[in-house]
C-alpha cells in the first residue's frame, strides 16, 4: 500500500476538480443550461441531458449528512481512529463529498458544520479535507417515495420458463489452500449430478463477477476456464460484475434458458478470499502494485474511505440517527445468525455469541464492530438452471422462479444516493414484487444479504416485511427471525457466521429449504423463499417457490 493517500485516475471529466484542489479551491461541475450540479462529473447533465458542463468555484463550507469512524490501519502512516464524513456543500445542494475529517473523530456528527480545507499530499498534489466547526444543525430527510410494493396482474414472463434443477456446494472453510477452479469444479459437478444430468448436457454457463475482477481471491475462475476444465460445449455464456450484484448471472440464465439460447445453464460463484489473504500475510504472493483509482472509487479511496465497511457504515449511522436503531438490535441479527450456523455442518463460526461479547467486540468502522461483519472464506456454490420442459428428465424436486428483482430506482452511487436510509435494495425488491401476485406476507423463509448486520435490516424494510425505519424493532431479541419465528431468516448462519459466499450460500440454503433438505434447521412447510444480494448501489433479489 502507498504511504500516502491513493491517487485518483485523472480523466478529462474529473481533472478540473483536482486542478482546483491543487490551488486550494473547491470547484464542481454544473450544467450551464439547468444549473444542476453534476457529481461525479460527467460530460452530460443527468437532468436535462445537455452536453458539456461548466466548472464553478463553490464556497468550501457544508454540513455532514452522515459519517463513520474508521479504526483499521488501512495504509502506512495514517493514524487511527479517524472519521470519514459525507459532506453536502452549501452551494451545491444534492452533492455529497466523501472526505476525511481532520482532527478529533469524536467531533463527527450528523449536522456538523464543516469547512473544507486542502491538505498537501506532496509537492504537486493537494486534496480536500473536512475541518469541524462548532455548529451542529438539524438535517432534512428525503423520503423514498419512488419505491412501492403494489402487486400487478400476473403476466407471462421469463421466470415461468426456467427452474433450478440442481444445486451443490463445495467444501467451505478458512484458508483451504485450494484453487478457485478446484472449488468451482467440485460444486459444479455436484450440481450437475444433483439435477440428474451429465456435463455433456450443459450448454450454457454464467458466473459473477468473471475471471480477473477485483482483489486477489475475489473473482474465482472465469467461464472460459471452467468450461474448458469440464469439457463443455456451449451455446451461451456470460460473466461480469455489473448488474443486480451477485445474483445477476442467475437472472441472466433465466432469460437465456427461457429464450432458448440454452437448455441447461451451469451458474456458479467461487471465491478464495481467505487463502488469498493468508498468502499475502505470509509473503508467498506480493500485493498488487499501487495504481490510480478510477470510476466511483476515485471519489472514495483517495479520501481514505478504502473498504466496503467505510462506504456502507454511514448508511447505518443515518438509520440509527433517524429511527433510533440500536446496536443491540443489530446484535440480534448477529446472534441469531450464529445460532442458526450451529445447525449447519459447514458453517465456520458456530460458538454461541452473547450480546455482551457482541457489544464489547473491537470496532471496525463505527457503528460496525467485529461481529457486524461477515467472515471471509474459501468455497463455491453452483446451480443448474434448466428449461421447464426438461422437468421429466431431472432427478431432484425443482425450485421454481416466481420473480426476479434487478431494478435500482435511482442512479446507483455509494455516496450520492438521495436518502441514506434506503438503498438499491428497495428498487430491486419493488421490481420483484411487481412481477408477481405474491406479497411479503406469503414469505415462509428469507435469506437476506448480511455482509454487515445492518444490511439485513435494510433488506427486511426493502422487502416490505416491515415498514420504513421499523426493522430495528422487528429484529429486536431475534425471535421473529429465528427458526420457529414469524419469518425465519438466514437459516444456515448467513454470511456473518456461515461464511461469505457473496449471497450464494443464501441461494443454496433457500433451495434446501424449499426442497425440504435443511436437516436440523428445516422450516416446516416452506413453500416461498426470498434470496437477496448486495448493499449500497448494488442489489438483486429472487423470489423462489417449490
Amino acid at each position: 500500500m502507498p504511504a500516502g493517500p491513493a491517487r485518483p485516475e485523472l480523466t478529462p471529466d474529473n481533472a478540473p476538480f483536482w486542478d482546483a484542489a491543487r490551488e486550494g479551491r473547491l470547484a464542481l461541475a454544473r450544467c450551464g443550461a439547468c444549473g444542476r450540479f453534476v457529481h461525479p462529473p460527467a460530460p452530460v447533465c443527468p437532468l436535462c441531458h445537455t452536453t458539456g458542463v461548466e466548472w464553478v468555484d463553490v464556497e468550501p463550507v457544508g454540513t455532514v449528512d452522515s459519517f463513520t469512524v474508521n479504526h483499521q490501519p488501512m495504509r502506512p502512516g495514517l493514524e487511527v481512529p479517524y472519521a470519514i464524513v459525507l459532506v453536502e456543500p452549501d452551494g451545491a445542494p444534492g452533492v455529497r463529498l466523501t472526505l476525511r475529517l481532520d482532527g478529533d473523530p469524536a467531533t463527527a456528527a450528523i449536522g456538523r458544520r464543516v469547512r473544507i480545507g486542502f491538505e498537501v499530499v506532496d509537492d504537486d498534489w493537494m486534496q480536500p479535507v473536512a475541518e469541524a466547526l462548532d455548529e451542529v444543525v438539524a438535517r432534512h430527510h428525503t423520503e423514498p417515495g419512488r419505491f412501492t410494493f403494489e402487486p400487478r396482474r400476473r403476466i407471462a414472463k421469463p421466470e415461468d420458463g426456467a427452474l433450478i434443477s440442481g444445486v451443490a456446494r463445495s467444501a467451505v472453510g478458512k484458508v483451504l489452500r485450494r484453487s478457485g477452479l478446484d472449488l468451482a469444479v467440485e460444486a459444479s459437478l455436484g450440481a450437475i449430478r444433483d439435477a440428474g444430468l451429465e456435463p455433456g448436457d450443459i450448454d450454457g454457463i454464467a458466473t459473477y463477477p468473471g475471471g480477473g475482477v477485483g482483489p486477489p481471491g475475489y473473482a474465482g475462475p472465469g467461464t472460459d476456464e471452467l468450461a474448458v476444465a469440464l469439457g463443455l460445449e456451449l451455446g451461451w455464456q456470460r460473466g461480469g460484475a455489473q448488474g443486480a450484484g451477485q445474483l445477476q448471472p442467475v437472472i441472466d440464465a433465466v432469460h437465456a434458458v427461457a429464450g432458448g439460447l440454452c437448455r441447461h445453464a451451469l451458474v456458479y460463484r467461487a471465491s478464495t478470499e481467505s487463502t488469498a489473504t493468508a498468502l499475502l500475510r505470509e509473503g508467498v504472493v506480493a500485493p498488487p502494485p499501487a495504481q490510480p483509482v478510477g470510476g466511483p472509487f476515485g471519489w472514495l479511496v483517495p479520501f481514505d474511505a478504502m473498504s466496503p465497511a467505510n462506504w456502507l457504515a454511514p448508511y447505518a449511522t443515518a438509520h440509527m440517527h433517524r429511527f433510533g436503531t440500536t446496536r443491540e438490535q443489530l446484535g440480534a441479527v448477529a446472534i441469531t445468525d450464529r445460532a442458526h450456523a450451529a445447525l449447519a455442518p459447514w458453517a465456520v463460526a458456530t460458538e454461541p455469541l452473547t450480546m455482551e461479547a457482541y457489544l464489547s467486540a473491537r470496532p471496525i468502522s463505527t457503528p460496525l464492530h467485529l461481529f457486524d461483519c461477515d467472515v471471509p472464506v474459501d468455497g463455491a456454490v453452483a446451480i443448474v438452471v434448466s428449461a421447464v420442459d426438461t422437468l421429466d428428465d431431472l432427478r431432484a424436486a425443482p425450485v421454481r422462479f416466481e420473480a426476479v428483482g434487478a431494478g435500482v430506482g435511482f442512479p446507483p452511487s455509494w455516496d450520492q444516493w438521495p436518502d441514506l436510509t434506503t438503498m438499491a435494495a428497495h428498487g430491486a425488491a419493488a421490481t420483484m414484487w411487481a412481477r408477481t401476485e405474491l406479497t411479503p406476507s406469503d414469505l415462509d423463509v428469507a435469506q437476506v444479504y448480511d455482509g454487515f448486520t445492518f444490511l439485513a435490516l435494510y433488506w427486511l424494510e426493502a422487502l416490505g416485511v416491515c415498514g420504513h425505519g421499523e426493522a430495528g424493532p422487528f429484529v429486536e431479541g431475534g425471535r421473529r427471525i429465528a427458526l420457529g419465528g414469524e419469518l425465519p431468516a438466514n437459516t444456515s448462519g448467513g454470511q456473518l457466521s456461515g461464511g461469505r459466499l457473496h449471497a450464494w450460500g443464501l441461494l443454496e440454503e433457500a433451495c434446501r429449504q424449499l426442497r425440504g433438505e435443511a436437516d436440523g434447521r428445516q422450516v416446516d412447510g416452506a413453500e416461498v423463499a426470498v434470496v437477496t444480494a448486495g448493499g449500497g448501489p448494488i442489489a438483486g433479489s429472487l423470489l423462489l417457490t417449490r
